[in-house]
């Protein structure tokens, strides 16, 4: 069983599977560029305090199992994310330039508890190739 997490004054284990696109569904998110997203996903992880679990980038979707803290919400968590990666890819990825923005607005979260984490991250990694 995973461990809950502690701070000074919480003890939690928040879990969220998100998904969520390129505008317009585009199939932009080839090898080079899906390599650089996973690394710009770890240094905002790293800098906001929360841990990427799993994550597969295919074309034209990203999965995330994000385990967070309870000061971030999962909104922010993921505002923080897109923010970055739609900034940066699209500096140093001019053909994403063609797109209006880098990500939809929308995205699809829900939360995981204990008993299903390691099913979340078996169905994440198997969702690289597709």
């Amino acid at each position: 069983m995973e461990a809950y997490k502690r701070n000074n004054n919480q003890v939690y284990l928040l879990n969220y599977h998100v998904i969520w696109t390129p505008k317009r569904r585009k199939a932009v998110l080839r090898p080079e560029i899906a390599i650089r997203l996973r690394e710009l996903f770890d240094e905002v992880a790293e800098e906001n305090g929360f841990e990427i679990k799993a994550c597969a980038i295919a074309l034209d979707h990203v999965h995330v199992f994000i385990s967070g803290q309870p000061q971030l919400s999962v909104h922010k968590t993921i505002k923080k994310l897109k923010g970055r990666s739609s900034n940066k890819l699209r500096k140093e990825f001019p053909e994403l330039l063609k797109l209006p923005t880098m990500w939809t607005n929308s995205y699809f979260v829900s939360t995981t508890g204990n008993a299903c984490s390691e099913t979340i991250s078996i169905y994440i990694k198997d969702q690289k190739g597709r």
